[in-house]
């Protein structure tokens, strides 16, 4: 008969794996909301000086910056839990400032959380 290794997980790793879930779905949400903001700002500025619209809201960069303002909070939030290397921290904080790339390091670094901590 044969003896499996002793698989027990300690309720600190259950702790620390439901705090770095809650804080991937935090950061997944605010990625995705960062990146259509962002490109509802891009339409605004083409409409606006492309195609030379006048009567456009000006509201929405105000919108964009709160959002990433929140995106930045959790994203540190969640680099601090996870342990991300400065690099990684600041190309992330930074993908909420070029169109449709938030969506692809989002995808990325969720793939990389769930591997590694197997959320």
């Amino acid at each position: 008969m044969s003896t499996a290794p002793d698989e027990t997980v300690t309720a600190t790793e259950v702790r620390d794996t439901k705090k770095i879930a809650s804080a991937l779905l935090r950061y997944r949400v605010l990625a995705y909301a960062t990146g259509i903001w962002l490109l509802v700002l891009t339409a605004e500025m083409v409409a606006k000086y492309v195609f030379k619209v006048d009567n456009l809201p000006s509201w929405i960069a105000i919108v964009h910056g709160w959002v990433y303002f929140v995106y930045l909070i959790l994203t540190m939030d969640l680099a601090v839990k996870v342990r991300w290397p400065v690099g990684r921290t600041i190309g992330t904080l930074l993908a909420g400032t070029v169109p449709f790339l938030s969506f692809f390091v989002e995808h990325w670094r969720t793939q990389q959380v769930k591997r590694d901590f197997g959320v």
